[in-house]
This record gives C-alpha cells, sequence and structure tokens, in this order.
C-alpha cells in the first residue's frame, strides 16, 4: 500500500486501491498485452491530499444543498466542490514523488507527454462503467501542468454528472475515491474502441470501431466511427460500416490537443486496414479469454503498432428483444441510425444543444442531440429514448443508453435537422428507426409498448450453467453464462445409447459407442464454443445401471449404492475399466476430429490420490494430458477431498464441489431421505459444510488451483450464493432457471465486498 505504484505491480482485483481503469490496466500489462508505460496516484495519494487540506466536511456540507430534481441546484453545489479542490495545493511530499514517477516514464534527461485519467473506485465495474463521469486530460508536457491536473482529476469525482449518476446507481458519494493514471501518451494515426461481443446481444462477433487521429472524438461521440464486425469463430471480417469524418483531434506544435481537418479525399475511407482489423480482433479476443468475460476496449495506433489503452467489463448486453415497431408497415419512416440499445419507446421530441439547461428534457421526453455528454446523465435518465446524430456503438450515449435500459439510436446524420421539437415519435432503438407519430394508436398497441432488454449484470465471479441434455444446448448457450461447469455425461448414456455400456462393447460395438457419445458432447460443445464445456464423466450408481438394457448382467446388487461402485473406483476397476476408456475416447475425438478444443473433463467421487494417478495414465494413452486448453477438476464431494486437498491439488487444474453429496456425507444424511430431510438435516447451509467448503477453497488458492461449485445449493438459496463470492469463489455453475436472479445476487455481494474494502482501507 503506497501512494504511487508501477502499472507492472497492479492486478484487476486492486479496484479498491487504485481503480478501475488503473486495475485493468495492471492486469493487461501482466498478461502481455501491449499497454503503454504508467504509473497511478492510488487512493492513499487521494486520501492523503484529503487529509491535509481538511475539505471532507465542506464537500458533504455542499452536497446537503442539492434539490431533487433540480439540475441547476446540482450544476451549482458541483461547481463551488470543484473550487473548494483548487484552492489547495498538492502536498508537498507527494508533489515530489509524482515528479519522480513522471521522469522516470521517459529517457534520462527527457520529458514527454502523457495522459492523466481518472480511475474511480466505483468505474468499470462488472454493473457500471460510469463511462464518462470522471475526467482525462492529454497531452500534458510539464511537472506543473502533471500536477494541477492530477488535482482537477480528484476534483472530477464531483462533476455534477459524477455526483448524479451515483445517485441513479446507488453508490455513497464517501464510499467512492479517485486515483489517477498518468501513461505515456500515444500520439496515434487512428484509434477507436473494439467490444468482444455484440452489446446488443450477439455472442459470435466482435465489434471494432475506428476512426482518424486521438481517440477522445471516438469515446465521446463526437464523430461516427467506422464499424466493422468480425467473426469470433472465423477471424474473418463479416461486415463494414464506413462513416465520413471531416475532423480528427491532434496534437499541436505546443502539445495542447486541437482539431485538424482531414482532406476531403479520405473523409471517406477506410479508417484501417483490414490487417489491423483482424489484428485488433485477435487481440480482443484473447483479451476476452483472459478475463473470461466480454470485454470493452481502447485501442489506438502508432507508428503501425497497436496499442490497448483501457479495457474493462462490458457492463450490459441486449437479450432478445422483439423489433415491434418496424412492423408497422404504413408508419412512415423519420430517420435511421444505428441502433445502440434494444427497445421500443413513444414520446415527444425534446432538442437539446450545448449551452442549453437540461431541465428541458423533462421526464418522459425522447432526447435529440447532436451527441450525448457525460455531463447530459441526468436528463439521459429522465428520457424514454435518445438519438444523436454521431456516435457509434461504443459512444458515451450508447454505453449510458444501455446501462439506463433506454431505447437509443446514434449515427443518424441528421436527426437534429429532421425532427422538430415537439414531434412525437416513436424510436426503435434495436432496429435503429425513428417512426412519426405514436404507433400505440395502430391497430396492434400491444405490440408496441416500451420494451428494455433485461438487465443482466456481468459479475466477477464466474457464472456457468449445468447442462443434462444435448437437445437443450443451442437454448441454454443463449444464457449469459461462462460457459457449462457442469455437463453431466450418464445422460448421454440415456439420451443417444440407451444400453448398458458395457453391453454395447460386448456386441462388439465399441465405435459406435465411442462415436455417439462424441456426438452428444460436440453438440453441446458447438453450441457453447469458444466457452469451456467441463464434462463429468459418468456417475451413475449400481442401481441406475442395473435399470439399463443389459444393465442386470453386469451390475451387482448394493444395499447403499450411493456410497457404493460409483465414480472413480468404477474407472480404475477391471470390470468396468474399458467403458471408461470409450468416455476418454470420445472425449479425444470431440477435441481432435471435431474440433472442440474447449471440452475439458471432470472426474466425481474421488476417494483416493492414487485413484487420481491411475485416471491419468489411462488418459494419457489415449492422448489426453493436462494443459491450459485441457484442464482436468476433481469434485469435491467426499469429506476427504477436503482434508487432503493439498493432496489432490497436485493432479488437477480445480476442484468442482458437488453441495448435494458432501452434505450428505458432512452429516451422514441419505439425501434421499424423506424423513430427514422433513426434519431439516439435509442442509447445505448447516456450518459444517460451510466450514468444509472455506478450507477447501482456501487451500486450493494456496496452490493456485481454482474452485467452482455445480452442486444446487447456490441456485436454490441466494444467501448461499453471497456466502460463496465472500469465500472467494472462482466459479458459480447454475440451474438454467437460476442463471438471472443468481446472478444478480452474486453482482449485489460483490459490490458490498468491494465497498467494504474500500472502507477497511480508509480507516486503516
Amino acid at each position: 500500500m503506497k501512494k504511487i505504484a508501477n502499472i507492472n505491480e497492479l492486478r484487476v482485483n486492486d479496484i479498491p486501491y487504485v481503480g478501475g481503469k488503473g486495475a485493468n490496466l495492471g492486469e493487461l500489462t501482466a498478461a502481455g498485452f501491449p499497454v503503454p508505460d504508467a504509473f497511478v496516484l492510488t487512493t492513499l495519494a487521494y486520501d492523503h491530499f484529503m487529509e491535509k487540506s481538511k475539505i471532507s466536511g465542506k464537500i458533504r456540507k455542499e452536497l446537503a444543498t442539492i434539490k431533487e430534481g433540480s439540475d441547476q441546484s446540482l450544476t451549482d453545489a458541483s461547481a463551488r466542490i470543484r473550487a473548494i479542490f483548487e484552492q489547495h495545493e498538492v502536498p508537498a511530499d507527494l508533489k515530489k514523488e509524482i515528479t519522480d514517477a513522471y521522469l522516470c516514464l521517459f529517457p534520462a534527461g527527457k520529458k514527454g507527454f502523457v495522459a492523466v485519467r481518472s480511475s474511480a473506485t466505483a468505474e468499470d465495474l462488472p454493473d457500471a462503467s460510469f463511462a464518462g463521469q470522471q475526467e482525462t486530460f492529454l497531452n500534458v508536457s510539464s511537472t506543473d501542468d502533471l500536477l494541477d491536473k492530477v488535482r482537477k482529476c480528484w476534483s472530477s469525482l464531483f462533476t455534477a454528472r459524477a455526483i448524479s449518476y451515483r445517485d441513479k446507481q446507488g453508490f455513497a458519494h464517501d464510499q467512492v475515491k479517485l486515483a489517477v493514471v498518468v501513461q505515456r501518451m500515444v500520439n496515434s494515426e487512428a484509434s477507436g474502441i473494439m467490444f468482444t461481443v455484440d452489446p446488443n446481444g450477439g455472442k459470435d462477433e466482435i465489434i471494432v470501431e475506428a476512426g482518424f487521429g486521438l481517440g477522445e472524438a471516438i469515446v465521446g461521440g463526437e464523430v461516427t466511427p467506422d464499424t466493422y464486425m468480425i467473426s469470433k469463430g472465423s477471424m474473418e471480417i463479416n461486415k463494414k460500416r464506413i462513416a465520413a469524418q471531416k475532423w480528427k483531434y491532434t496534437k499541436g506544435a505546443t502539445g495542447a490537443t486541437k482539431k485538424t481537418d482531414i482532406p476531403k479525399e479520405l473523409q471517406k475511407t477506410q479508417k484501417i486496414d483490414d490487417r489491423f482489423i483482424i489484428e485488433l480482433a485477435s487481440i480482443g479476443k484473447q483479451i476476452e479469454i483472459h478475463y473470461e468475460r466480454p470485454m470493452d476496449i481502447e485501442w489506438c495506433i502508432e507508428d503501425n503498432k497497436i496499442y490497448i489503452v483501457q479495457a474493462r467489463p462490458v457492463t450490459t448486453l441486449g437479450g432478445s428483444v422483439p423489433r415491434t415497431a418496424d412492423a408497422q408497415e404504413n408508419a412512415e419512416i423519420l430517420v435511421t441510425g444505428l441502433g445502440a440499445s434494444p427497445g421500443v419507446a413513444t414520446g415527444t421530441v425534446r432538442f437539446y444543444d450545448e449551452g442549453m439547461s437540461l431541465d428541458v428534457i423533462k421526464k418522459g421526453d425522447i432526447l435529440v442531440t447532436t451527441m450525448t455528454m457525460p455531463d447530459m446523465v441526468p436528463a439521459m435518465t429522465r428520457a424514454v429514448a435518445i438519438v444523436t446524430d454521431e456516435g457509434g456503438m461504443t459512444c458515451h450515449a450508447a454505453i449510458i443508453s444501455r446501462e439506463l435500459g433506454t431505447p437509443c439510436i446514434v449515427g443518424t446524420g441528421n436527426g437534429t435537422s429532421v425532427l422538430r421539437d415537439g414531434m412525437v415519435v416513436t424510436v426503435d432503438g434495436a432496429a435503429g428507426t425513428v417512426y412519426e407519430g405514436d404507433l400505440k394508436k395502430a391497430e396492434k398497441p400491444q405490440e408496441v409498448q416500451s420494451v428494455a432488454a433485461p438487465y443482466v449484470p456481468v459479475t466477477g465471479t464466474k457464472v456457468m450453467v449445468n447442462m443434462s441434455m444435448p437437445h437443450k444446448a443451442e437454448e441454454v448457450a443463449k444464457l449469459p453464462v461462462s460457459g457449462v461447469g457442469l455437463m453431466r455425461s450418464e445422460f448421454l448414456f440415456t439420451s443417444f445409447i440407451g444400453e448398458h455400456p458395457l453391453n454395447v462393447i460386448a456386441g462388439g460395438r465399441s465405435a459406435e459407442l465411442i462415436t455417439k457419445l462424441a456426438e452428444g458432447i460436440g453438440k453441446v460443445a458447438r453450441a457453447f464454443y469458444p466457452r469451456p464445456v467441463v464434462l463429468r464423466t459418468s456417475d451413475f450408481k449400481t442401481n441406475e445401471y442395473r435399470d439399463m438394457k443389459g444393465g442386470l448382467d453386469h451390475e451387482p446388487v448394493e444395499s447403499n449404492p450411493m456410497i457404493g461402485w460409483r465414480g472413480c473406483s468404477r474407472y480404475v476397476s477391471d470390470n468396468y475399466r474399458e467403458a471408461f476408456m470409450c468416455e476418454l475416447r470420445a472425449i479425444k475425438k470431440v477435441r481432435d476430429e471435431m474440433g472442440m478444443k474447449n471440452v475439458w473433463m471432470m472426474l466425481p467421487f474421488v476417494r483416493t490420490v492414487e485413484e487420481v494417478e491411475e485416471i491419468t495414465e489411462m488418459m494419457r494413452s489415449v492422448g489426453l494430458k493436462r494443459s491450459k486448453n485441457f484442464m482436468l477438476y476433481l469434485m469435491a464431494e467426499v469429506p476427504v477431498n477436503i482434508f487432503l486437498a493439498d493432496k489432490f491439488a497436485q493432479y488437477c487444474d480445480a476442484f468442482s464441489i458437488g453441495s448435494n453429496d458432501l452434505t450428505q456425507l458432512v452429516m451422514g444424511v441419505d439425501r434421499d431421505s424423506d424423513i430427514l430431510g422433513r426434519m431439516g438435516y439435509f442442509d447445505e447451509r448447516n456450518e459444517g459444510v460451510k466450514r468444509a467448503i472455506s478450507h477447501l477453497i482456501k487451500v486450493a488458492h494456496e496452490h493456485g488451483k481454482q474452485v467452482c461449485i455445480c452442486g444446487q445449493a447456490p441456485s436454490v438459496y441466494p444467501e448461499f450464493a453471497e456466502f460463496l463470492v465472500r469465500e472467494g469463489i472462482d466459479h458459480i455453475s447454475l440451474n438454467p432457471d437460476a442463471v438471472i436472479r443468481t446472478k444478480m445476487t452474486i453482482a449485489s455481494a460483490e459490490q458490498k465486498i468491494m465497498l467494504e474494502a474500500a472502507l477497511r482501507t480508509k480507516d486503516q
């Protein structure tokens, strides 16, 4: 914990210390992505300034003067707070540290240009981007200017837009701090933004937006960028939308950022070559894989080299939203543009231009403007739809509208000239179309109600899904999950084979068994590709196997099959070994012949380390070897897995908690017993079970292994899901019907934990 940190020292979980921007730049640097050199003034530097200046009480007093619903009182209070910051110098000891760090960014004896960027502890979070709420300064070239810009960044924590946005998102003002990123300035010939998914819902395409010059024009929505759509699977460019760009931001002779006209012959040309588009998409795909979630990335190109200058989680992804307005054949189309946030809304057009009071935008209006700026957030929250002349899928208007669930169309080119103040129009955000009139008065009014995409937060804890039936894979794959945390292979036997595997082998049909198993696995793998599918090898019990065709000839009778011959004890036995080898060959077939490298493997009911050693040799014999692209999970469902977690960790990449069996064996309760169930003995929330899970997570992490849970407990009990998040579990795999609501619970828990950490840091 220090006042200034080099980004090489930082990781993504350092948000309470260096804010979202700083933490993500550190994470990208450590992962080897091309990030310009930078250092970060941490929240301790901010605390140091606040303590020395003694202005916290004055700020609270000014915040208390803000009248609800009054943009003017908000603006006035913000101006007074920022003036308070300007009245106090950066402490002398901190000045020296900043100066030394600044000089270290450049070769000895030389000074260069830097970008000074705000990085708040409530920013670039999984469920709130805080896009543009704090300030950025480009082309800063002297120590005095740097110190001034650092102070301005700190005070930008209290811009009117930032205050309003925190209120909207439910963040307490005194729980948010500001770090400052000081980064070597890239004098970019071209720059832009990239989404590793289509933010309106498509998961198979990468969206790259590009413009000439520095990136602030695109981020701010001041120009409409080119849009390129790249297939995530084939890495081919599927579609291009070339926009006209008349000017760009450049570095002036004295260092100041200035507008420069673009020659007429270049205004309508493609902004970057195809080779850069593909290279950017490849980098974006790798960043998404690294973070294991969709990402919003800012990039730039200088001297034919790509740099990544920011990355953050995509905060909202559109779902399947019907386009209702464009079904009205007789409706007159007034304006078309890029559908940036789905949904349909009808309202009165209110034109807004710079210099006007935001109070002109009333609740229920359609906000029409050249482009939105961060200062306009209070008005954007009141609008039922937003239409802009400029901007692309990743501009300020698009990002904020998706977070608000507000229909939005950007890049119309002529919205402000065609639409007149006071007109009643219907905006279809998915179709990118503005229609004349209130389409609710059309023949089918029930189809024209306002429809907003369901809000699904992106969480730090990876959320996966449990799969049973391969024929449901395409449907389940549409859920906002990171992959399949549990695919039960026993259902492949019932759905695709319908016969005891040893009976199939005895009939000389081993090849058929392998092919059918591979068919079922491949069906799920294709639906989720490139997201991982963790296949749990067969875990039928003897009574279940006996019920299969031919089962009576191959299965003994056990009095307690639940703790009998199941899982790994089957695989290593002479009686069942060949059937398990067929499962391994099917996995090999899917990965090598079908090309589905996203299939990983999980062993159930592991009792001894020796079992895992023997199974590892069986895997090697068919060419399956653990690697970054082929991970082996062990189910943690027998108490010995908890007690010997350090031993088992040497033979796997991750543990997956089977909470049903673990509860049964920790509590000594038959999970199928109606009597004990009614008496409340079978409960995953029991303190003993929770302690076992806590111990496993701790030991696994000490040995560099991840921990997942695929049992039903987090799908059923919200408080259990929060417990897992607090314990630091890496993945939670849920039943399909529980994904959305449990993601809400997880996001809420993560937010609470982050704010608690920030408060602890403040107390220290």
